[in-house]
């Protein structure tokens, strides 16, 4: 072989391999499939997340329901009865459970003749139409109408229930001018509260 044969020859060979690198792309770098996929669902989880957080709702506030304590009076007793109502000396309108009804004059009736500062006992016959009994504490007072004539009440013997009768007496004496006497009285209780009703005494000194 002649030598420019072998140097053309080496040459054609040399300019195939260099074309060949030329045409051959070179190797990139190899993707990680499993960090794609990773990445993407990151990805996911946090657009997810700012939606919940976007539309949470804020818990409400806990509203005490629960009805405030009542408290306050009754106008019946336990048994349901209904009291009797009186205003007190500040005008005001309040429960009471004692009452008294007149039932008739046991003695001294109206306009009975007294001597000028003739003692006597003045004695009504009255019903307990309340709903306590009368006990320790409980007494006629006067209720101030026109004179007292000394009257001093005698005590209850017993304590008078509900709905039951007794007799009730306040000693008197007659004033010493001639002329006509009506006193008033009212039953009171242990704290002082007196009774709506007032029975009376009339007497003509003479």
């Amino acid at each position: 072989m002649k030598p420019n044969l072998i140097v053309t020859a080496i040459l054609f060979m040399m300019l195939v391999a260099a074309c060949g690198s030329a045409n051959t792309p070179e190797p990139g770098p190899t993707s990680d499939v499993a960090a794609i996929r990773t990445s993407a669902a990151s990805t996911v989880v946090s657009q997810f997340t700012l939606t919940a957080a976007a539309f949470t709702p804020t818990p409400a506030q806990p509203t005490d329901t629960s009805a405030p304590e009542a408290t306050g009076t009754t106008s019946a007793t336990a048994t349901g009865q209904p009291v009797a109502q009186v205003t007190n000396a500040l005008g005001t309108t309040v429960a009471l459970c004692d009452s008294l009804s007149f039932v008739a004059d046991v003695n001294v009736p109206d306009d009975t003749s007294m001597s000028p500062g003739q003692d006597f006992v003045k004695t009504w016959k009255v019903k307990n139409s309340g709903s306590c009994p009368w006990g320790a504490g409980y007494k006629l007072v006067y209720a101030g109408y026109a004179d007292n004539m000394s009257g001093q009440f005698q005590p209850l013997t017993s304590v008078v229930q509900p709905g039951q009768e007794v007799e009730v007496s306040v000693q008197f004496k007659a004033p010493d001018a001639a002329d006509q006497y009506l006193s008033a009285w009212q039953m009171s209780n242990p704290s002082g509260v007196t009774f709506p009703e007032i029975i009376f005494v009339k007497v003509v000194v003479q």
